[in-house]
């Protein structure tokens, strides 16, 4: 079947209204949750194969995502679907206006390599709670994932709802080629492009979750110990391939080696002194990306790490110190697990430097200052951010995740993805009453004054 029949197959499915059905989005949400209950030892070996994802890790970022956010969505569906009451006007009277959500018919997922569960799953999870179809397309850079994917959807979810195509760049571009209802692609800025304009031919609407450099201040009231166990996890984290991973450090000079002495005794502390040892460590996704971070180690002072091993897919977890601001590391979104730290002057000058780059997925501030907390929050543009923390915002299913400008465009997650994947329909109903006669012509002064009036 090729992939047009598909669309089409699907398009025609959505007409039957059986995905409109709020029974059977349920079903197959919580189908979701049992394959992953059922395979979940496949599912973690899969992961370990493509990324060397330890299980601790792996569990938490992917397998308890998908299933947590499978329950907090059956949780409150029935009341998403709702229709949403309106006030309606006195000019409009009698009447009643409300809102009701509708599915958009057939979704194209592209999803990532580095969480290569989550990110098929998460969007997946959205695009059903609308009550849609989706063609699902894993990377191709998470073979055993990918494979596992093709595997197990087709015995869990609805055949004439979802299809899943394994391949590379050659299916990606063909399905690029259809009129599909939405696309939400996750991955680099470059295709995001890609995909937007494959996407505008068809004025199909887009959903595009591409990172960028997420910055990091910390100043002087920050808890240096807890602020540095913090950024260890987040960074080194999936060996620093997330895309809200802290990408750089900006802090004052007294703070510097303070923070680098506390983030070396967490590196020794989460992976041992022989990280490509530990279990609780991962590796780079392909030699082609290992030999790309190697690129970076030139661009300042290495004050931790720079092993790496492109044949192994090693790289160790690495801190450089004051990389000049137009060397490679500070103009590419690093996707590794090398963390530069930047000097500046003060808060000011930090939010500056940030405020004159592309808007990042997140932003993340150390600090006990309350009131610079919240010129923080006032003042600095990212998909979302954290206080005295990184990456934990994920961890609310209320929050909607996306970026915003470079970073990306609209949400998932919880009732922002119910609503990014449903048609918001506006809707009035009113009674075979007599209307107001100031609405209708002939017009006069007389009746302009009574609008004025009453609107």
């Amino acid at each position: 079947m090729d992939h047009q029949q598909i669309l089409t197959q699907q398009q025609e499915y959505v007409a039957t209204n059986t995905t409109r059905n709020i029974s059977w989005r349920i079903e197959q949400l919580l189908r979701i949750k049992t394959l992953v209950q059922n395979n979940e030892s496949e599912l973690l070996a899969a992961l370990h194969s493509d990324l060397g994802k330890p299980e601790q890790e792996a569990w938490i970022t992917e397998l308890s995502f998908i299933s947590g956010e499978v329950d907090h969505v059956v949780k409150h569906l029935k009341k998403w679907c709702k229709p949403r009451k309106v006030k309606t006007p006195i000019i409009v009277q009698p009447g009643k206006s409300f809102i009701q959500a509708e599915p958009l018919g057939s979704v194209l997922i592209i999803g990532a390599w580095n969480y290569p569960l989550q990110l098929v799953f998460a969007p997946l999870i959205a695009v059903i709670s609308a009550g849609n179809c989706a063609i699902i397309k894993p990377s191709e850079l998470a073979p055993a994932v990918s494979n596992l994917i093709a595997t197990l959807i087709p015995k869990y979810l609805d055949n004439k709802a979802f299809t899943v195509v394994e391949g590379a760049v050659q299916e990606t571009t063909e399905l690029l080629t259809l009129a599909f209802d939405h696309i939400m692609y996750t991955g680099n800025a470059g295709v995001g492009r890609i995909v937007m304009a494959a996407a505008a031919k068809h004025l199909t609407p887009v959903t595009l979750e591409l990172g960028g450099k997420s910055p990091v201040f910390i100043d002087g009231s920050a808890n240096i110990a807890l602020t540095a166990q913090r950024l260890a996890w987040g960074k080194w984290l999936n060996a620093g391939q997330t895309c809200i991973a802290p990408d750089y450090i900006l802090t004052t000079k007294d703070m510097i080696a303070p923070l680098v002495a506390e983030l070396k005794a967490q590196i020794i502390a989460m992976f041992s002194t022989d990280p490509q040892q530990s279990a609780s460590y991962g590796c780079i996704v392909n030699e082609r990306h290992t030999e790309r971070l190697s690129q970076y180690l030139d661009c300042g002072e290495i004050v931790h790490g720079g092993a790496f091993d492109i044949a192994a897919k090693y790289f160790e977890p690495t801190i450089i110190v004051n990389p000049e601001l137009d060397s490679k590391v500070m103009n590419e979104e690093i996707f590794g697990p090398i963390f530069p730290i930047i000097c500046v002057d003060d808060y000011s000058a930090a939010k500056q430097l940030i405020c004159k780059a592309d808007k990042p997925l997140a932003a993340y501030l150390f600090s006990s200052d309350k009131a610079q907390q919240q010129d923080w929050i006032d003042t600095i543009s990212s998909g979302s951010q954290c206080i005295n923390d990184v990456i934990m915002f994920n961890a609310v299913p209320g929050l909607p995740f996306g970026g915003v400008g470079p970073s990306g465009m609209g949400h998932y997650s919880g009732k922002s993805g119910f609503d990014n994947f449903s048609h918001l329909k506006s809707v009035l109903k009113r009674p075979f009453i007599k209307d107001l006669p100031v609405r209708f012509a002939p017009y006069s002064k007389l009746k302009l004054s009574l609008l004025r009036k009453i609107r």
